[in-house]
């Protein structure tokens, strides 16, 4: 039952996410979270200043989910998050102790054309 109440709880973050209800967005978090961006070396310590640090982003932020995987206490989320229009391929990995986030270190990746030298091999993702 304790993974289906933590996926329940991801969609409602991510639902919130893309509503910009930071308010519900941010329950999913400890109060002694940590949240790490590896790309740009920052890490953010609690729920509070993960909440303040985002709700200060000028951006317009849409999420759209492409899938969620998970048991127990790890799950990772792929989605593409578009800020004012530009999407970035986005992976969060969440670790979670007593059914809330303790730590989240989330990856970006901005789209590329795809090769011409394995276009027999491929067909487009949607």
């Amino acid at each position: 039952m304790r993974d289906q109440e933590i996926r329940a709880a991801l969609d409602q973050h991510w639902a919130a996410s893309d509503a910009s209800d930071f308010e519900a967005e941010h329950r999913i978090y400890r109060e002694d979270a940590v949240l790490d961006y590896p790309q740009s070396g920052e890490r953010i310590r609690g729920r509070q200043s993960i909440q303040a640090s985002r709700a200060a982003q000028p951006n317009r932020k849409r999420f759209a989910i492409r899938r969620i995987i998970g048991t127990g206490d790890l799950w990772i989320t792929e989605y593409v998050l578009t800020y004012d229009g530009r999407p970035s391929y986005t992976v969060s990995i969440m670790e979670f102790r007593d059914a809330k986030v303790a730590r989240e270190t989330q990856y970006f990746g901005d789209g590329f054309a795809p090769g011409a030298s394995r276009a027999q091999w491929v067909e487009p993702i949607t």
